[in-house]
C-alpha cells in the first residue's frame, strides 16, 4: 500500500508534538509494508528518510496557464480571506502582526500563483499564503504520484488533502491532532474552525488521537461518528547512550514543565502550584522549558510571587536537549487545560521520570501509572508534586511501573491501526 501524506513539519525541524508523531507513525507504517510519500512545505536535507520518501514543496514549479490548475482558483480565493491567521500566538501579538502587514499593503494572491514559490515551513504571518500554495502543490502531486490513499495531518494540510482527493479521486484520511477548541477554549477562530470542519466533512475517514478529541469532533463539528476512529499516539522507545548515562550534579529536586507556554498548556497552574510547594519546601527547583505568547506574563508572575530564585526559564528545547532536561528532572508536570493526547509525559516516563498530568488530556486514557489531577486544582497539583519529591517509595513505584507501561506503547502497534483505517477507506463502497 502507498500513501501520499501531507504534514507541516518533520524532525528534526519541529515546533511541538505534531512532527514527532508524524515521524513515529511513518516508521511504524514502514514496518507494516506501507510506503509513504511525505510532503512538507520546506525540506532542509537533514531529515531521516529511512521510512519515507520526502517531497519538498518548495522545489515544485508550476505553469498556472495550464488548465489542470485552473479549477483550484476558487479554493485558493476561499483561503485568501484568512491570510493573517497565525496559530499559537495571543491576541495582542496577533493584532500587532496583522496591523503591520496592513501597513505594508501586502497581498498574497499573486505570490501563491507565481511560478516559483519558497515556503518558510513555519507558522508565521504568511501561513495562509503557504497553505493556499500547498494545496496547489498537492493537486499537482496527486496527478503525478502513484498511491492508494491520502493522509493529511492537522488543519494546515487539510486544504492540500482535499485538493489531492479532488484531482486524483483517491480516498482521504485526515488526522486530528488538536482542534481549535483545544488551542483556544471557546474563543475559537471561526476561519480555522471552518477549515477543520471542511477537511473532516470531505474526508472518508477521520483519525483522532484520543477519545476526548473524538467527542469534540463529533459534538462540536457535527462529524459522522461512523467515520471517526481513535488511534492513540505512542512513543519512540530508544534514547541515546549519552542520555542513558547522563549524571546530574545537583542535590535539589527538580520539577519540570516542558511545552508551549500558551493557554492550552496551563502554565499558570504550574506556577501557582510551585508557589504552594515552596511555602513548605524551599529546596525544590522548578523549570519551565518552552516558548509561547504567555511567556512574559509567566515571568512577571514568578517575580510577583518572589520565587524567581527557585524558578528557571530555559526557552524552547528540542531533540536531545529535551531528554537531557528530563534526565535532570525528578518530576514532570503537564497541567494542560485541554490536551488531545500529550506525548511529552511519555518521553519523561521513558527516562524514569514520574509524571503528574491533567485528567483533561488524551494520554490519561492510556496511562495508569501517572498521578492525574484536574488542571484547575492547584492544591492537588502541589500535593502531587510534593509527594513525588519527598516520598521515595511513591516516586520509585511510579518510575518502575511507568517505564514498563510506556514500553508497551509502540508506534508499530498504532501504525497497524492506522493501516486498517487506510484499508477501510480504500475498500468502502462509499469512497
Amino acid at each position: 500500500m502507498k500513501v501520499l501524506m501531507f504534514g507541516w513539519e518533520f524532525p528534526p525541524h519541529i515546533t511541538g508534538g505534531l512532527g514527532t508523531a508524524c515521524y513515529g507513525m511513518t516508521k511504524g507504517l514502514a514496518r507494516h509494508g506501507v510506503d509513504v510519500i511525505f510532503v512538507v512545505p520546506k525540506a532542509y536535507g537533514d531529515e531521516d528518510q529511512q521510512a519515507v520518501t520526502l517531497r519538498n514543496a518548495s522545489g515544485i514549479r508550476f505553469d498556472f496557464t495550464d488548465e489542470e490548475y485552473r479549477e483550484y482558483w476558487q479554493r485558493v480565493k476561499y483561503l485568501e480571506v484568512a491570510s493573517n491567521i497565525i496559530p499559537y500566538v495571543g491576541p495582542e501579538e496577533y493584532r500587532r502582526t496583522a496591523e503591520a502587514r496592513k501597513k505594508t499593503g501586502e497581498s498574497f494572491t499573486s505570490k501563491v500563483f507565481s511560478t516559483q514559490y519558497e515556503f518558510s515551513g513555519t507558522y508565521g504571518p504568511n501561513l495562509m499564503e503557504e497553505i493556499a500554495r500547498f494545496a496547489l502543490v498537492a493537486s499537482a502531486l496527486a496527478l503525478k504520484e502513484d498511491f492508494d490513499v491520502i493522509h493529511a495531518h492537522d488543519w494546515h494540510t487539510y486544504p492540500a488533502g482535499i485538493a489531492a482527493k479532488r484531482s486524483s479521486g483517491k480516498p482521504l484520511v485526515v488526522h486530528m491532532h488538536a482542534t481549535e477548541f483545544d488551542r483556544t477554549g471557546e474563543n475559537v477562530n471561526t476561519l480555522v474552525y471552518d477549515i477543520e470542519r471542511e477537511g473532516m466533512m470531505v474526508a472518508d475517514r477521520v483519525i483522532t488521537v484520543s477519545n476526548l478529541t473524538r467527542r469534540i469532533v463529533i459534538e462540536k463539528y457535527g462529524i459522522d461518528p461512523e467515520k471517526v476512529v481513535t488511534v492513540h499516539n505512542a512513543i519512540e522507545q530508544k534514547v541515546t547512550a549519552e542520555i542513558a548515562k547522563l549524571k546530574r550534579h545537583i542535590k535539589d529536586k527538580v520539577v519540570t514543565f516542558l511545552g508551549r507556554i500558551t493557554y492550552q498548556k496551563g502554565p499558570e497552574y504550574f506556577i501557582e502550584a510551585a508557589y504552594k510547594v515552596l511555602q513548605k519546601d524551599k529546596s525544590i527547583r522548578f523549570v519551565m522549558a518552552g516558548s509561547g505568547d504567555m511567556l512574559n506574563r509567566m515571568v512577571e508572575r514568578v517575580a510577583q510571587l518572589h520565587i524567581a530564585d527557585r524558578f528557571h526559564f530555559t526557552g524552547f528545547l528540542k531533540g536531545d536537549d529535551v531528554n537531557k532536561m528530563f534526565a535532570l528532572s525528578d518530576v514532570f508536570v503537564m497541567p494542560s487545560i485541554s490536551e488531545p493526547f500529550g506525548l511529552v509525559p511519555l518521553e519523561a516516563m521513558r527516562i524514569n521520570v514520574p509524571v503528574v498530568i491533567s485528567k483533561q488530556s488524551g494520554v490519561a486514557e492510556v496511562l495508569e501509572h501517572a498521578l492525574k489531577i484536574d488542571f484547575w486544582d492547584v492544591d492537588a497539583l502541589a500535593d502531587s508534586i510534593y509527594g513525588l519529591c519527598r516520598y521515595h517509595a511513591l516516586s520509585s513505584m511510579f518510575k518502575k511501573h511507568g517505564k514498563l507501561e510506556v514500553e508497551n506503547l509502540k508506534w508499530e502497534n498504532a501504525a497497524l491501526k492506522v493501516k486498517q483505517v487506510y484499508q477501510d477507506a480504500v475498500t468502502s463502497p462509499d469512497t
